[in-house]
């Protein structure tokens, strides 16, 4: 893996949702707390922003052609030609205090999104499958801030992060749709920060962000942690594979929670950063509107 680098001044409050878009060769993220989408193509340097109607938590493509999105409201479909946002589903209409945080799409083109209590104290967040404009509850247990979740190559494992208490969870997705029983995949050392956003690449390895552990970390099938790689940003939200050969990684940070003195020391905090890697993540898929 080659040295980290700093590829977009950025500076988000709360970067995240990185996702390489493979038909405009694009990188596509939120900033949650500052109610952007963004659109960066590492080719040209071209940076673009929308304005989303409230905290967005992520952002995926799909298959006609505009992407879905994850705002506190719920699900809207985005399209990047207007900047218009149209909410297609309500999932946590009687919690307000809950926003949607993080997602993922399998082959299938269901979406597997989260939610989390925004003031980070409650046990309201919980995890939820968006089947071709029908969202229902996975039936996991809540969790405040739930991260993740990413999805094996096979389609058959689904990893799911509670952030706070520092565990990620394997879950058995089964013929149906439906989950089975979890395990636990791996727990993060107070000292190491809190496990964020995880992706799979195309080994089935897990890469996670940690939130104030200055790092990405690559974990095994079995658990095992196998690489770290070091930014100049404690807090790393998740990664995203790239580039014509998918082996460019980019993380999105950020600089919420950080005072006059820690943006001091890491002035980079909130960029987008990229990095090198030697198995390559997976092809990305398109949500289905069905």
């Amino acid at each position: 893996m080659s040295d980290v680098r700093s590829v977009l001044a950025v500076q988000a409050t709360l970067g995240e949702g990185p996702v390489w878009v493979e038909r405009d060769q694009a990188l596509w993220f939120v900033d949650i707390k500052n109610h952007k989408v963004h659109r960066f193509d590492p080719a040209t340097g071209d940076h673009k922003s929308y304005d989303a109607p409230g905290q967005v938590g992520w952002i995926l493509p799909s298959d006609d052609s505009t992407f879905l999105a994850g705002l506190q409201q719920g699900v809207a479909r985005f399209d990047p030609a207007t900047g218009a946002f149209d909410v297609i589903a309500t999932p946590e209409a009687a919690i307000p205090t809950n926003r949607l945080n993080d997602a993922a799409v399998d082959a299938q083109g269901r979406i597997w999104f989260g939610s989390m209590d925004d003031g980070e104290g409650a046990a309201t967040g919980r995890l939820y499958r968006f089947d071709r404009g029908v969202v229902a509850d996975t039936g996991l247990a809540p969790v405040t801030i739930t991260n993740g979740p990413a999805i094996s190559p096979d389609g058959r494992t689904l990893y799911h992060t509670d952030t706070l208490g520092r565990i990620i969870h394997r879950v058995p997705i089964q013929d149906d749709g439906s989950l089975g029983t979890p395990s636990v995949f791996a727990t993060i050392d107070e000292a190491d920060g809190w496990p964020d956003g995880a992706v799979c690449d195309a080994e089935g390895f897990v890469w996670t962000g940690l939130w104030g552990g200055w790092r990405a970390r690559r974990y095994s099938p079995a658990g095992d942690i196998v690489a770290e790689v070091r930014l100049p940003a404690a807090n790393v939200t998740k990664i995203a594979f790239g580039g014509a050969d998918l082996r460019t990684a980019y993380a999105t940070t950020a600089r919420k929670g950080l005072d006059a003195d820690a943006l001091a020391g890491q002035p980079l905090a909130g960029n987008i950063f990229a990095f090198q890697v030697d198995v390559p993540g997976m092809p990305g898929n398109l949500a289905s509107l069905g």
